[in-house]
């Protein structure tokens, strides 16, 4: 397999315009959220599992998942998440590795919020940490989700710190600023990546 890059950080932190700008570049970017939702669908176990714990007031009409409705559920008791990351994250796991071992590119990158809190970070070289401040995270993430500031607030509560986060990085992108700026940071990381990508894949001499 080339070279995986692990992108994480908080919600509302922006890994998604991170992503995005790789993605334009021709890089194949695996993201956790949307295996998570494979994981889910009608007719899967997982799906059939949630459904029998929780009950069907986390069931649509059309017989898909609520999602809405299980978050508000899980992040309202820390028992009841327990419960479905321990069913859900061996799943969301092979789905990844599944992603990874198709890509095509000449790294890959692996996009999860909770790339460091899971054994996703086993499928990865280099973890990037996308940081903004706590009172940015809240704000984006009301803005673009419309749940509650208590809501978003339980949800960092149980993500990783954001200092234990930054510690575990090997490179901090600060999305704070500027979208031209985050143009410049993503293309000087595309470089970097495929150097390392390149001398990853050369024969050791001997």
């Amino acid at each position: 397999m080339s070279l995986v890059v692990g992108i994480t950080g908080g919600i509302g932190s922006g890994k998604s315009a991170v992503t995005e700008r790789f993605q334009r570049l021709g890089i194949t970017v695996v993201d956790a959220d949307i295996a998570a939702r494979i994981i889910v669908e009608p007719g899967g176990a997982a799906l059939a599992a949630i459904a029998d714990h929780f009950g069907q007031d986390v069931m649509a009409a059309d017989g898909t998942l609520d999602r809405a409705a299980l978050r508000q559920r899980v992040f309202a008791n820390e028992g009841q998440r327990h419960w479905l990351e321990r069913l859900t994250h061996p799943l969301i796991g092979q789905e990844i590795s599944r992603q990874l071992a198709a890509a095509d590119s000449p790294y890959s990158i692996l996009s999860s919020p909770l790339l460091l809190e899971t054994q996703q970070k086993g499928l990865v070289d280099c973890v990037v940490v996308v940081d903004v401040d706590e009172q940015t995270q809240l704000q984006r993430a009301t803005l673009r989700d419309g749940n509650s500031e208590e809501q978003i607030r339980r949800i960092m509560a149980a993500q990783m710190p954001r200092q234990q986060r930054l510690a575990l990085a090997d490179i901090v992108i600060d999305n704070s600023k500027s979208l031209v700026e985050l143009d410049s940071v993503v293309s000087e990381l595309h470089k970097e990546f495929l150097q390392r990508a390149e001398a990853s894949t050369k024969p050791s001499p001997g």
